[in-house]
Protein backbone atom coordinates (compact mmCIF):
# COMPACT_ATOMS: atom_id res chain seq x y z
CA UNK A 1 0.00 0.00 0.00
CA UNK A 2 1.24 3.48 -0.83
CA UNK A 3 1.75 6.18 1.79
CA UNK A 4 -1.32 7.98 0.48
CA UNK A 5 -3.26 4.71 0.65
CA UNK A 6 -2.31 4.25 4.30
CA UNK A 7 -3.17 7.88 5.15
CA UNK A 8 -6.49 7.57 3.30
CA UNK A 9 -7.35 4.33 5.10
CA UNK A 10 -6.60 5.80 8.53
CA UNK A 11 -8.58 8.96 7.75
CA UNK A 12 -11.50 6.91 6.36
CA UNK A 13 -11.92 4.94 9.57
CA UNK A 14 -12.71 8.15 11.49
CA UNK A 15 -16.01 9.06 9.73
CA UNK A 16 -16.98 5.40 9.92
CA UNK A 17 -16.59 5.46 13.71
CA UNK A 18 -18.23 8.88 13.99
CA UNK A 19 -21.17 7.78 11.86
CA UNK A 20 -21.77 4.69 13.98
CA UNK A 21 -21.46 6.80 17.13
CA UNK A 22 -23.92 9.38 15.77
CA UNK A 23 -26.43 6.69 14.77
CA UNK A 24 -26.14 5.03 18.18
CA UNK A 25 -26.39 8.26 20.16
CA UNK A 26 -28.76 10.39 18.07
CA UNK A 27 -30.28 8.01 15.51
CA UNK A 28 -28.80 10.17 12.76
CA UNK A 29 -25.79 12.17 11.64
CA UNK A 30 -26.69 15.74 12.54
CA UNK A 31 -24.47 18.36 10.86
CA UNK A 32 -25.33 20.86 13.60
CA UNK A 33 -23.68 19.00 16.47
CA UNK A 34 -20.01 18.26 17.19
CA UNK A 35 -20.07 14.64 15.98
CA UNK A 36 -21.82 15.69 12.77
CA UNK A 37 -19.32 18.45 12.10
CA UNK A 38 -16.40 16.09 12.70
CA UNK A 39 -18.08 13.52 10.45
CA UNK A 40 -18.31 16.08 7.64
CA UNK A 41 -14.68 17.21 8.04
CA UNK A 42 -13.29 13.68 8.09
CA UNK A 43 -15.54 12.52 5.25
CA UNK A 44 -14.30 15.40 3.12
CA UNK A 45 -10.70 14.46 4.00
CA UNK A 46 -11.43 10.82 3.17
CA UNK A 47 -12.96 11.72 -0.17
CA UNK A 48 -10.22 14.19 -1.12
CA UNK A 49 -7.49 11.66 -0.33
CA UNK A 50 -9.37 9.01 -2.31
CA UNK A 51 -9.09 11.13 -5.44
CA UNK A 52 -5.33 10.55 -5.38
CA UNK A 53 -5.84 6.79 -5.33
CA UNK A 54 -6.90 4.87 -8.39
CA UNK A 55 -6.22 1.54 -9.96
CA UNK A 56 -7.23 3.10 -13.29
CA UNK A 57 -6.28 6.35 -14.95
CA UNK A 58 -8.85 9.11 -15.15
CA UNK A 59 -12.31 9.44 -13.68
CA UNK A 60 -13.68 6.19 -12.24
CA UNK A 61 -16.66 4.91 -10.22
CA UNK A 62 -14.83 5.61 -6.95
CA UNK A 63 -14.49 9.26 -7.92
CA UNK A 64 -18.19 9.37 -8.80
CA UNK A 65 -19.13 7.91 -5.40
CA UNK A 66 -16.95 10.50 -3.67
CA UNK A 67 -18.55 13.36 -5.58
CA UNK A 68 -22.02 11.96 -4.87
CA UNK A 69 -21.22 11.70 -1.14
CA UNK A 70 -19.96 15.31 -1.15
CA UNK A 71 -23.14 16.41 -2.92
CA UNK A 72 -25.34 14.57 -0.41
CA UNK A 73 -23.53 16.10 2.55
CA UNK A 74 -23.75 19.55 0.99
CA UNK A 75 -27.48 19.09 0.37
CA UNK A 76 -28.02 17.95 3.95
CA UNK A 77 -25.93 20.75 5.40
CA UNK A 78 -27.65 23.55 3.47
CA UNK A 79 -31.15 22.06 3.64
CA UNK A 80 -31.97 24.31 6.61
CA UNK A 81 -31.42 27.36 4.44
CA UNK A 82 -33.97 26.26 1.83
CA UNK A 83 -37.24 27.98 2.68
CA UNK A 84 -39.68 25.67 0.96
CA UNK A 85 -38.70 22.47 2.80
CA UNK A 86 -40.74 23.13 5.93
CA UNK A 87 -41.57 19.83 7.66
CA UNK A 88 -39.46 17.89 5.13
CA UNK A 89 -36.23 19.43 6.48
CA UNK A 90 -35.43 16.79 9.12
CA UNK A 91 -36.10 14.02 6.59
CA UNK A 92 -33.86 15.57 3.94
CA UNK A 93 -31.08 16.22 6.44
CA UNK A 94 -31.26 12.76 7.98
CA UNK A 95 -31.52 10.78 4.76
CA UNK A 96 -28.81 12.67 2.86
CA UNK A 97 -26.28 12.09 5.64
CA UNK A 98 -27.31 8.45 6.00
CA UNK A 99 -26.80 7.99 2.25
CA UNK A 100 -23.36 9.61 2.47
CA UNK A 101 -22.48 7.06 5.15
CA UNK A 102 -23.60 4.24 2.87
CA UNK A 103 -21.38 5.61 0.10
CA UNK A 104 -18.41 5.60 2.50
CA UNK A 105 -18.96 1.87 3.01
CA UNK A 106 -19.19 0.87 -0.66
CA UNK A 107 -15.50 1.28 -1.59
CA UNK A 108 -14.50 0.24 1.92
CA UNK A 109 -16.21 -3.15 1.54
CA UNK A 110 -14.71 -3.68 -1.90
CA UNK A 111 -11.19 -2.70 -0.82
CA UNK A 112 -11.35 -4.77 2.36
CA UNK A 113 -12.61 -7.91 0.66
CA UNK A 114 -10.15 -7.65 -2.24
CA UNK A 115 -7.11 -6.99 -0.01
CA UNK A 116 -7.65 -9.09 3.11
CA UNK A 117 -6.36 -11.40 4.27
CA UNK A 118 -3.05 -10.36 2.76
CA UNK A 119 -1.89 -12.92 0.21
CA UNK A 120 -5.29 -14.65 -0.05
CA UNK A 121 -8.00 -11.99 -0.37
CA UNK A 122 -11.61 -13.10 0.05
CA UNK A 123 -12.67 -11.55 -3.28
CA UNK A 124 -11.04 -10.89 -6.62
CA UNK A 125 -12.73 -7.58 -7.48
CA UNK A 126 -15.92 -5.53 -7.42
CA UNK A 127 -17.72 -8.11 -9.58
CA UNK A 128 -16.97 -10.91 -7.11
CA UNK A 129 -20.12 -12.56 -5.74
CA UNK A 130 -18.95 -11.92 -2.16
CA UNK A 131 -18.52 -8.20 -2.84
CA UNK A 132 -21.86 -8.05 -4.64
CA UNK A 133 -23.70 -9.86 -1.82
CA UNK A 134 -22.01 -7.67 0.78
CA UNK A 135 -23.06 -4.51 -1.05
CA UNK A 136 -26.60 -5.83 -1.38
CA UNK A 137 -26.61 -6.48 2.35
CA UNK A 138 -25.43 -2.91 2.98
CA UNK A 139 -28.19 -1.57 0.74
CA UNK A 140 -30.78 -3.58 2.65
CA UNK A 141 -29.41 -2.32 5.98
CA UNK A 142 -29.51 1.23 4.63
CA UNK A 143 -33.14 0.82 3.54
CA UNK A 144 -34.11 -0.67 6.90
CA UNK A 145 -32.18 1.98 8.82
CA UNK A 146 -33.61 4.81 6.74
CA UNK A 147 -37.11 3.45 7.20
CA UNK A 148 -36.52 3.35 10.94
CA UNK A 149 -35.21 6.94 10.89
CA UNK A 150 -38.31 8.12 8.99
CA UNK A 151 -40.53 6.24 11.45
CA UNK A 152 -38.76 7.91 14.40
CA UNK A 153 -38.96 11.36 12.78
CA UNK A 154 -42.69 10.91 12.16
CA UNK A 155 -43.15 9.86 15.77
CA UNK A 156 -41.32 12.91 17.09
CA UNK A 157 -43.30 15.09 14.69
CA UNK A 158 -46.58 13.75 16.05
CA UNK A 159 -45.41 14.20 19.64
CA UNK A 160 -44.55 17.86 19.05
Amino acid sequence: MSTLGIVHTVISVVPLVLGVLAFARDGQIDPRNRIGKLYIATMVASIVTSFGLSSRDGFNPGHALGLLALGLMLAGAVAGKIRGLGRALPYVRTLTFSASFLLLLVPGVNETLTRLPVGQPLASGPESPLVQRSLLGLLLLFLLGSSYQVFKLRGSERAA
